[in-house]
């Protein structure tokens, strides 16, 4: 059989600018961005909520592509976004669809797959819709629903985008990341100064995820998930709980579950996830 790592769109585009692995950006079938970095078997890396649906460039387009670097070292590395221009009254189940879609053209076998935050409410919605196309799955930072802080959130960062309030839509997403009050306040700084970098593309489509994660919930029919399943999760983290996080790995049949103590919602990825995660790919 082909390798289906290799496949290409007749967009890629190698990236010169990096030399430490072969990297590509481009469009993937259904004009969802992506990037992709090393070499074998497909990882498919589905990203949590971002800026924007535009195809990453620049500072990003480093910032993604180091984050999957780590899991690259035997894998070929797929980093694949939401595409452009989303209907507003988009759902979880369209969303899954499309990358379904997208999955069927590209590969020729069911891949692994790591979701992570809103991205592993789509992986978890992709298992269960379409379960011809995940070979294992991981879930990151993400469970069957958002808490009711989550959601809140959420809904303050939609009103802030709305607003056109990008300062504040800044603070409101870094705040969340923490993992005690004082580094809330400090991130929710930070998130105050980039607002306008971050959110300096049309945020139509954020929104419209927005929207889509707030009416997630698939508790009911995580026992349709026949992958095997790791689910992981800081004991901190603002968006969900672990309680959730425990919930989802248990009623998922055979699901492992990792939560890591005092560890917030963007404090999850370091060495201990990428070994945990590759030591569960590797089927250990």
């Amino acid at each position: 059989m082909p390798d289906p790592s290799r496949s290409e769109t007749a967009d890629d585009h190698p990236d010169s600018s990096y030399n430490t692995s072969i990297r590509h950006h481009g469009l993937w079938p259904g004009h969802m961005p992506y990037l992709s970095v090393g070499m074998g078997e497909p990882l498919l890396f589905i990203p949590g909520l971002v800026a924007h649906n535009e195809p990453p460039t620049g500072t990003e387009r480093r910032f993604h592509a180091e984050l999957i670097m780590p899991f690259a070292d035997d894998r070929r590395v797929w980093w694949v976004n939401r595409r452009r221009h989303l209907s507003p009254n988009v759902t979880m189940g369209d969303l899954a669809g499309q990358y379904a879609a997208a999955m069927r053209a590209k590969f020729h076998a069911p891949v692994d797959i790591i979701g992570t935050s809103t991205g592993g409410s789509i992986a978890l919605q992709l298992a269960m819709d379409h379960p011809d196309v995940v070979r294992r799955l991981v879930i990151v930072s993400s469970a069957y629903r958002l808490s009711a802080r989550g959601i809140d959130s959420q809904r303050r960062l939609a009103n802030l985008l709305r607003a056109r309030h990008r300062r504040g839509a800044g603070a409101e997403a870094m705040a969340m990341q923490g993992d005690s009050p004082v580094s809330e306040r400090i991130l929710r700084g930070v998130g105050w100064m980039l607002g306008p970098t971050v959110f300096n593309k049309p945020y139509s489509d954020v929104l419209a995820t927005i929207t889509a994660e707030e009416q997630f919930d698939v508790r009911d029919r995580l026992h349709e998930i026949t992958a095997p399943t790791f689910v992981i999760g800081g004991s901190k983290d603002a968006y969900y709980s672990e309680q959730l996080f425990t919930e989802t790995a248990n009623l998922i049949h055979g699901a492992r579950l990792a939560i890591y103590d005092g560890v917030g919602h963007g404090g999850i990825f370091g060495p201990r996830l990428v070994a945990d995660v590759k030591q569960f790919l590797h089927g250990g």
